[in-house]
């Protein structure tokens, strides 16, 4: 039986998913799981498709010191629980697309070189992204990888949406507004024309919340506009990114206090959002879980920008039929979830308490004017559908 490989690569985390190709292409879960703590403490580790747990490894820092050396561990594993078999294709995320790609695309070396050329525009995410798809070339050279883009879904916006006043020879350079978290956005349009089609046909802001996180406004499934731009800083706030900035902030550090580019891209990327603001934690469990005056704040100005963000996209769309919860979150923070609610009151939506704590589908009151959905993200489903699709478009006819 044929199977397809699909990685999703982070600075410390790799996961991974098989899928079996069953006629028809359709795609069955076969494993899922991944390699997280690497550098730290890694940890290995895989589920079949009952959820039953068939890896469970842990390694010293030494063992397992890069994403490299973790790629190289996974491979000798994966090799042996598929006793010996090779995926027909590998399916990679890449965060940045850039101006040239608005769909997935076989990987070649003009390919690589050109997202390379991106790695300023998503400097957490783009170089990590490459690197699998890189060891993946020379260990398995005769296998096809796809890579498949966050910002492809946004790629329609009407031209108002996808630029800045600027002026136009830096458009045509291709400073303009990307949007990101595509990937999760497509899945979520995909599943509501599943659970609610007459929702997913009408104007939806789906929130993907999570250490990276944005909101997008979707009509009729189609992605119209979105929080982020240029790059993944823009927008909401993030675990440990600005969200939307005045660029006279950037200005101010570089004039009046002297700092440089990666001095300015540390602050900017890793020492800011919810860690800045909180002075505690990044992470949403810590920061609710804490008494501290900056734990408030941090929480208080994050419910504050999304319900700000859905406010504009909603007027983008002229009118709202429904938000979607979604990503780390988004999904598990009741809390959160019920002040963005209570919050969102003025615009019809009515929220169901008990229905929000269980974690339901749906976690708006029967007869809510706006409904209010939980619906877990699957990138990698999107990643595998893609990867076999493109997989099909490069066969030789007949």
């Amino acid at each position: 039986m044929d199977h397809l490989l699909v990685v999703n690569a982070g600075s410390s985390s790799i996961k991974f998913r098989i899928y079996a190709v069953l006629p028809g292409d359709r795609l069955d879960l076969d494993l899922k799981g991944a390699f997280d703590g690497i550098g730290s403490h890694p940890h290995l580790f895989a589920d079949d498709d009952h959820g039953r747990r068939v890896e469970d490894d842990a390694f010293t820092a030494g063992q397992v010191p890069t994403v490299a050396a973790a790629l190289d561990r996974l491979d000798d594993w994966l090799v042996e629980r598929l006793g010996g078999e090779r995926p027909v294709a590998v399916g990679h995320r890449v965060v940045h697309g850039g101006p040239d790609f608005a769909n997935p695309v076989p990987v070649d070396d003009a390919v690589i070189a050109k997202l390379e050329a991106l790695v300023p525009l998503a400097p957490l995410h783009q170089p990590n992204n490459l690197l699998p798809i890189r060891i993946i070339r020379d260990r398995l050279p005769g296998v096809p990888q796809v890579v498949c883009f966050d910002t492809a879904f946004h790629r329609g916006h009407p031209d108002v949406a996808d630029r800045f006043a600027l002026p136009e020879a830096l458009y045509q350079e291709g400073v303009r507004r990307y949007g990101f978290h595509g990937l999760s956005y497509e899945f979520i349009a995909h599943r509501l024309a599943e659970i609610a089609p007459d929702l997913a046909k009408g104007r939806v802001v789906a929130c993907h919340l999570g250490a990276g996180a944005s909101a997008c406004a979707m009509v009729d499934g189609r992605s119209v506009e979105s929080t982020m731009g240029f790059t993944a800083l823009d927008g909401l706030p993030m675990a440990t990114r600005t969200g939307q900035l005045d660029p006279g902030v950037v200005l101010y550090l570089v004039q009046a206090k002297g700092l440089g580019a990666a001095a300015i891209e540390r602050l900017l990327y890793r020492e800011s959002g919810l860690l800045g603001l909180s002075g505690v934690s990044a992470d949403m469990r810590d920061l609710e879980a804490s008494r501290e005056p900056g734990a408030v704040l941090a929480i208080d100005y994050f419910v504050h920008r999304i319900v700000r963000e859905i406010g504009a996209l909603a007027a983008a769309m002229q009118g709202l039929d429904g938000i979607v919860f979604t990503a780390g979150i988004g999904e598990n923070s009741a809390a959160l979830r019920a002040r963005v609610m209570e919050r969102l009151a003025w615009l019809g939506l009515v929220a169901d308490p008990a229905a929000n704590a269980r974690r339901d589908t749906v976690v708006s009151a029967a007869g809510s004017r706006v409904q209010a959905l939980v619906v877990p993200t699957d990138e990698e489903f999107m990643i595998a559908r893609h990867t076999l699709a493109t997989l099909r478009a490069m066969a030789p006819a007949g």
